[in-house]
């Protein structure tokens, strides 16, 4: 019986291309590796649609480098659901399920976190970006899929393409759920950090910024990781939001960014399969493998 089966995506199981990318990819899970065996688990990898995996054979998966569910969402949900059965899931189902949709942000908001100001935007129900834009004194927006990661479909939008920009959005929703978003001008001045919580404690941060021309702070589109130093207000405010979940997370990512006033405001809350960073800060493994092993031994007979 194994204890922890780490997951992945078949592209970076086996991959047949090496890179510092996939490199990192492996480093950050022989880090975590090595913490939950320092707690006595075994521990095995594998990626999560494979067909030929016993998945009642192993006492919890645990979400990391999934990074094509949401491309191929029909397939994962069912997944998803089946697997439940088998095994348990970390972080939980419920909040998997909460998370995995942006539409959290809405919980986020009533519960007194400063988030990005957002307009959610139901499937085949498209709305006048420019009138949306307008009732907000927004001067520039940014649409993104409800359901998506890495910047995936993500699009800035300023007043001269209002016209244009409605016929791409009209397409994004005929699909799916989207969220439009006032442009935060310091996202390209000073960037956007994320700061990595383990059971409920926070361990490090890094430093995003966009290159030159850019918005996105993604690497997939030029984005560049930096050494932060997290001020007490930033690691508040993620270690609340974390405290917010129920149950409190063995591992996730709160995305801050900075409003007018310089004053942080949660962008995104990454608690299912988030980039951690761990090789940044080799220390914080342990206290991941903490939050993994207390979901383990608090659900023991379940």
């Amino acid at each position: 019986m194994v204890d922890v089966t780490v997951l992945t995506c078949k592209a970076y199981d086996r991959p047949e291309v090496v890179s510092a990318y996939t490199d990192n990819i492996l480093l950050e899970y022989h880090y975590l590796k090595a913490a939950l065996e320092a707690k006595g688990l075994k521990v095995e990898r594998t990626y999560w649609d494979n067909p030929d995996y016993d998945w009642s054979q192993t006492k919890a998966i645990v979400f990391r480098t999934i990074w094509d569910y949401f491309e191929r969402f029909d397939e994962f949900w069912p997944w998803l659901q089946a697997v439940q059965a088998h095994t348990k899931l970390v972080n939980p189902m419920n909040l998997i399920a909460w998370n995995i949709d942006k539409h959290y942000l809405k919980d986020l908001d009533q519960w007194g976190i400063p988030i990005v100001p957002t307009i959610f935007v139901d499937k085949s129900h498209p709305l006048p970006l420019e009138l949306l834009a307008k009732n907000n004194n927004w001067e520039a927006v940014v649409v993104k899929p409800a359901i998506a990661g890495g910047g995936y479909l993500t699009y800035k939008l300023t007043q001269e393409e209002w016209p244009k920009a409605q016929l791409l959005f009209e397409e994004l929703v005929g699909q799916r759920d989207m969220l439009v978003q006032g442009f935060v001008e310091s996202i390209t001045t000073k960037g956007e950090i994320s700061l990595m919580v383990f059971d409920g404690i926070y361990t490090h941060a890094i430093l995003k910024k966009a290159k030159s021309g850019d918005f996105r702070v993604q690497d997939d589109f030029g984005g560049t990781v930096h050494p932060y130093q997290a001020r007490d207000s930033e690691i508040a405010l993620a270690e609340k939001v974390m405290a917010l979940c129920d149950p409190v997370p063995a591992y996730g990512r709160v995305d801050i960014v900075w409003d007018q006033r310089g004053q942080p405001m949660v962008s995104e809350l990454e608690i299912i399969e988030p980039e951690l960073w761990v090789r940044e800060c080799p220390e914080s493994a342990a206290y991941f493998a903490r939050g993994i092993k207390r979901y383990l031994d608090t659900n023991a007979n379940q």
